[in-house]
Formats: structure tokens, C-alpha cells, sequence
């Protein structure tokens, strides 16, 4: 039983992501997964970016944005070096890093999950 767990926690160590770097206070964070650097949020969720979004504006609304749910910020958000903020038509604002606004995929269940990384060849891994 001792080897079975020492086995299961090693597994965990590998297959986990790694935390580089803290953002945003911590709500976004630079997380190493499978050698490249992504960025995630405290929970270590994958966000992306969609290739149809001009710098610093969001075109993901509707079915979309329920697909692929915007890194919400609130009201009195702040831009902090390569964060900004995107007003959204709605009247709500969202995160964009270096201009690109920052994205969940709804089929990531757990924390490293990289299932959006190239659906429909245009959204693509949020990478540091």
C-alpha cells in the first residue's frame, strides 16, 4: 500500500502544472505545462486567446462567450503592466494580456487541461 501511494503522489508531481510566476495579485499566474509557459488563473485553469479578437477588443459574445467565458475583471480593475483591461458591450470588462483578451475553454475540467488549444484553428493557448 506504501509503494501504491508513493507511486500515485510521484504521478501527481509529474502531470500537475508547475507555478512560475504570479500576476494580477495572484488571480493570474504563469504556469509551466508540457514545456511551455501558460498562462492560467489562481486555480491553475488554461486561458487562451482567439485569433478573430482586434488588439484590446473582444469579438466572443453570445455562444461564444458561453464557450469560451471571458477572464472577468471588476469595475475597478487596473491595468498592471502587460494586463489590461477590455471593455466588453455588454458594459462588463475582461482581462487581455499584450492586447489580447483572455479566455477560458468550457471543456478544461481540471486544473491543465488544454482542450481549447486549437479548436477551430483560431483559439490558441494564452503563452507567456
Amino acid at each position: 500500500m506504501r509503494s501504491l501511494l508513493a507511486g500515485a503522489a510521484a504521478l501527481a508531481l509529474i502531470v500537475a502544472p508547475t507555478f512560475a510566476a504570479d500576476y494580477l495579485g495572484g488571480a493570474v499566474k504563469s504556469t509551466d505545462i508540457s514545456g511551455k509557459m501558460v498562462l492560467t488563473d489562481a486555480n491553475g485553469m488554461t486561458l487562451y486567446i482567439f485569433d478573430k479578437d482586434a488588439a484590446g477588443v473582444s469579438n466572443c459574445y453570445g455562444d461564444c462567450a458561453v464557450k469560451w467565458p471571458p477572464l472577468m475583471a471588476d469595475a475597478a480593475a487596473k491595468a498592471d503592466g502587460d494586463f489590461t483591461i477590455v471593455d466588453r458591450t455588454d458594459g462588463t470588462k475582461m482581462w487581455a494580456y499584450k492586447t489580447k483578451p483572455l479566455y477560458y475553454w468550457y471543456e478544461d475540467t481540471a486544473a491543465g487541461d488544454v482542450k481549447g488549444d486549437g479548436v477551430g484553428g483560431v483559439w490558441h493557448l494564452a503563452i507567456e
